[in-house]
């Protein structure tokens, strides 16, 4: 085909041009890319893909027998550093790259699409032209999402990487696709009680083994599973059935393979051009150009895409801390201090402001959550206010000392109580999310069940204890998969979950559990509606170390909305444990995780106490109550 057969085609808008330079075009996936369509009365592709420093960019692909010289685009001429043009005969299916000539010493290399909207299966690298039609029907979800993501919702999330969640039964090498997940998904998750799921990064990824977190496909999903549309009908489906989907994000960081953005028209384009920015040292991946206005487009683009053609509820955005900090991971002598001498990074900070003001204000009622490790302040309040914007923190000091207290032999617990009430010292300084996440089964750290220590029977029963804590504790909630019915392995992403363990009652006990915890967190007021907020909660015993025991009470909007949690972290059962209580009357047991239906050793109280007039923890009314070992109690008042 002769270079003559690329049609020229009109610049971008000076509207675009101007957002996209100032940094704050977030749909670049309009004008970027690669859009089937008809002109001059032929079919064919109109592709955009800004390299300002290439000398000449062509498309290369099945077209043209990926021939360089077939098919160069046009150059702009408006300062954009865009190069576009429509080949006719190239539609939606079909392999593409861009073939880069460098100004900078002719580099020549081959390159993916960054905006492409579908890729070829890994191992290959090229992009695919795709056509993002479907046809929605999840309308009602909709409209009703803002109100089942307020900040007094229950929010329940189950955090599954789509690989290794299951796999097929009769070739377990064979990742199932969307299509084939969502069915089986839809049914194990609504059954259990979640409200969310979240999806392990889906974009499209040369490496598996990164989970996704070394991601190229900005704007594609991965191939793995299928194709945009699949994505969309999984999505779709899960919407239908009442549930929400997050997806993780990664802003921070990209990998460096030939194929993908790091020095993409011949310079560090996408990536910091100095030696000590480059570079992440922990993970050997390049570091996204923040100071970049075009970057800054770039990424918040990417960020909107999901949330419009994929409709996403959410996105989870990864490594948050290490976009914060210009010396993350890095030694003294490592990095350059902001034109302040500090080392926040102003760039990061300004540009997680105006996504999360973005997303928020074109997506009303989505979640933007911030995997932030540290103390910087202000994370989840609106940036009038001085914060970043983010509708939650995820909480990872709660995390790591929990799961050290639980980790502990019971009869050291005593000596590190603080590890279960320090959480509360500083629980309402941002909106929370409480996570057992991926990221703490994996790595030689053993599965949650692997983790807990004890016989057989105190590990089921701590496994029990920690999600009953997490599920009373203020903030919502994350689970990763396996962790609802006592997976035995650390988690493997070459594997599907050992889903046979289903037909040992012990397993079966352990899911009948956090089915009916689920539940319960949702059911009763007491338990969400006021997880950002401290007349939610109050202690009722605190200081009981000795023993190992807490009580707290969490409280609803409305009077009388209360739920006492009484929780017992050693294998010995409280006989004639009193627990001081607000009102008189008969409090009913909601829920006890030592129930025989659970693989508990069924004791309990009868199904509820009724009060006495014996004060206790500053209450005139208290409870006498038979506390089961390593165990948690939740009772509510009822009528007198």
């Amino acid at each position: 085909m002769a270079p003559d057969t690329v049609l020229p085609i009109e610049p971008l808008s000076e509207y675009d041009r101007h957002l996209f330079s100032e940094g704050t075009h977030f749909s670049l996936g309009a004008v970027l890319g690669a859009h089937p369509g008809r002109r001059d009365g032929r079919d064919g592709t109109a592709f955009r893909v800004w390299a300002p420093n290439a000398d000449r960019v062509s498309v290369i692909g099945e077209v043209n027998a990926w021939d360089g010289a077939a098919h160069p685009l046009f150059p702009a001429d408006d300062g954009t550093g865009v190069h576009a043009g429509f080949v006719p005969g190239i539609g939606p299916g079909e392999r593409y790259k861009y073939r880069v000539v460098s100004r900078a010493g002719g580099y020549v290399s081959d390159r993916a699409d960054p905006v492409a909207f579908a890729t070829e299966r890994p191992p290959g690298t090229a992009s695919r032209i795709a056509d993002l039609a479907h046809a929605w029907s999840d309308g009602a979800w909709l409209a009703e999402r803002a109100q089942r993501q307020a900040r007094d919702a229950p929010v329940s999330v189950y955090e599954i990487h789509a690989g290794s969640w299951r796999r097929d039964p009769a070739d377990p090498g064979r990742l199932l696709s969307w299509s084939e997940l969502a069915g089986p998904l839809v049914d194990h998750v609504t059954d259990l009680g979640f409200t969310h799921v979240e999806l392990l990064p889906v974009m499209e990824h040369p490496f598996y083994g990164s989970w996704g977190y070394q991601g190229l496909g900005y704007f594609a999903p991965s191939a793995r599973y299928g194709s945009p549309q699949d994505l969309m009908g999984f999505v779709d489906a899960l919407h239908r059935a009442g549930l929400g989907v997050l997806l993780d994000w990664v802003p921070s960081h990209f990998p460096v393979d030939g194929h993908g953005l790091a020095f993409f028209d011949g310079t560090h384009l996408y990536e910091h051009a100095h030696p000590l920015q480059r570079l992440h040292p922990e993970w050997g991946s390049a570091v996204f150009n923040l100071g970049r206005n075009e970057v800054r487009a770039f990424l918040g683009s990417s960020a909107l895409f999901w949330l419009e053609h994929y409709h996403a509820d959410g996105l989870r955005v990864d490594a948050v801390a290490s976009m914060l900090y210009l010396d993350y991971g890095r030694k003294p002598g490592e990095w350059i201090p902001n034109a302040h001498g500090g080392r926040e990074n102003l760039a990061a900070v300004a540009f997680l402001r105006d996504l999360n003001t973005a997303a928020l204000a074109r997506h009303p009622g989505v979640l933007i959550c911030a995997e932030e490790s540290t103390a910087w302040p202000l994370v989840t309040r609106p940036p009038s206010a001085g914060g970043l914007g983010f509708s939650l923190k995820w909480n990872m000091g709660w995390m790591h000392d929990t799961l050290q207290y639980f980790s502990r032999d019971s009869i050291h617990r005593q000596y590190h109580h603080d590890e279960m009430t320090f959480s509360i010292m500083y629980a309402w300084s941002e909106d929370y999310l409480l996570p057992l996440s991926h990221d703490e089964v994996v790595h030689l750290k053993g599965s949650l069940l692997g983790r807990m220590p004890g016989d057989d029977w105190q590990r089921r029963a701590n496994l029990r204890l920690l999600l009953a804590y997490q599920f009373t504790h203020p903030g919502k909630k994350l689970l990763f998969m396996g962790g609802e019915f006592g997976q035995e392995a650390e988690w493997d992403h070459d594997r599907s979950l050992d889903w046979h363990l289903l037909g040992d009652e012990r397993h079966e006990g352990l899911l009948r559990f956090t089915r009916d915890l689920a539940w319960l967190y949702r059911d009763l007021p007491a338990l969400h509606a006021r997880d950002h907020d401290p007349a939610g909660f109050s202690w009722v015993v605190v200081g009981d170390n000795e023993q190992s025991v807490l009580a707290y009470l969490r409280s609803g909007p409305a009077p009388g909305e209360r739920a006492l949690v009484v929780l017992n972290a050693t294998p010995v059962v409280r006989s004639r444990y009193r627990v001081g209580v607000p009102c008189g009357g008969r409090w009913r047991e909601r829920l006890n995780s030592d129930g025989a239906a659970y693989g508990g050793s069924g004791i309990g109280n009868h199904g509820g106490r009724r009060t006495e007039p014996v004060p206790a923890h500053g209450f005139e009314q208290s409870l006498l109550l038979t506390l089961p070992p390593l165990a948690c109690l939740v009772l509510t008042p009822e009528e007198p």
